[in-house]
């Protein structure tokens, strides 16, 4: 049997991605609740002419994915300490808070906020609200799935709010939730440092036209153009789209250890030969777009790469 789940995190659009590809998740949907006006729009939701918030509701299979997991997730999605907004969003429709729909999770979410509020993560008092749950108003169709639709700007909004760097900062080491996300080897290599078989993996001579972005969060990394002819059986590139969307991390031999800025993931290495050097990276880490997709993808403004 289904059950529903209904948070509300700020902005909707950073509240669909966490919990997407968590195993067991059936539909997640933008919307509207907590208020009393029939049918709210975007336009009286966002100037607070109605008391309600932007919300995420989730259907999901409880015999695969439990509500404690989801109130974990939900949890590193926000400030719990914030009850006037969420990062740069503020006012009413962006505040905080779980919407219980029976009481069992109401007794979950009330034991999960305690155990938040005595862990000392936060300083400040944790005053996300547990409500019970109301109608709940579908958003307009441009919103769902916005950061599918619009990658490039979610992922700029996303950096640009605050929302980003307050969650690196105080979850900067609990990403196990991608194991609910991830196969098997795309968690070993992405989130353990691993490296993927050579000559078996998915674009070590991939030819097609288009860009390359990090698997989990879709950060544009790598274009076609500068796709190398591999050497030794994994994707190779002699530059990335965005220098600024690269972390060099620790030096392993004469390889550089690099991983995507927004996601944190490792790609794979930065090696120089004989005084060559070129970006050697694991197909898992990636996903390709090709250049007849970007449009559709929400990737256009890439399009000018290719004239």
């Amino acid at each position: 049997m289904n059950a529903l789940a209904t948070f509300a995190g700020g902005c909707f659009w950073c509240m669909i991605s966490p919990f997407e590809q968590m195993k067991g998740i059936l539909a997640i949907q933008s919307g509207y609740t907590g208020g009393d006006t029939n049918n709210p729009t975007y336009e009286q939701v966002k100037n607070m002419k109605t008391d309600h918030m932007e919300a995420v509701q989730i259907s999901y299979d409880p015999s695969i994915l439990s509500y404690e997991t989801l109130l974990q997730l939900f949890w590193q999605q926000i400030d719990p300490t914030d009850d006037e907004g969420q990062f740069s969003d503020r006012g009413s429709a962006y505040r905080a808070a779980i919407f219980y729909h029976t009481n069992e999770q109401k007794e979950l979410a009330v034991k999960s906020k305690q155990k938040l509020a005595s862990s000392g993560k936060f300083l400040q008092p944790i005053v996300t609200p547990i409500l019970p749950a109301t109608m709940f108003y579908p958003a307009e169709e441009y919103h769902q799935n916005y950061h599918f639709k619009n990658p490039f700007h979610y992922k700029l909004y996303r950096e640009g709010s605050g929302r980003e760097s307050f969650l690196k900062k105080h979850w900067p080491a609990d990403r196990s939730h991608l194991k609910n996300k991830l196969t098997p080897l795309e968690y070993f290599v992405t989130q353990e440092q691993g490296t993927e078989p050579a000559y078996k993996n998915e674009y070590w001579n991939n030819t097609e036209e288009g860009i390359y972005v990090d698997t989990v969060s879709g950060e544009p990394l790598f274009k076609s153009q500068d796709q190398l002819a591999s050497k030794d059986g994994w994707p190779s590139f002699n530059k990335p789209i965005l220098s600024g969307n690269i972390i060099e991390a620790k030096k392993r031999n004469d390889k550089i250890q690099i991983s995507s800025r927004t996601s944190g993931n490792h790609l794979g290495y930065l090696i120089s030969e004989h005084g060559v050097t070129w970006y050697r990276i694991n197909s898992t880490s990636l996903r390709f777009i090709p250049k007849t997709k970007l449009s559709i993808e929400g990737y256009s403004d890439f399009l000018i790469l290719f004239r």
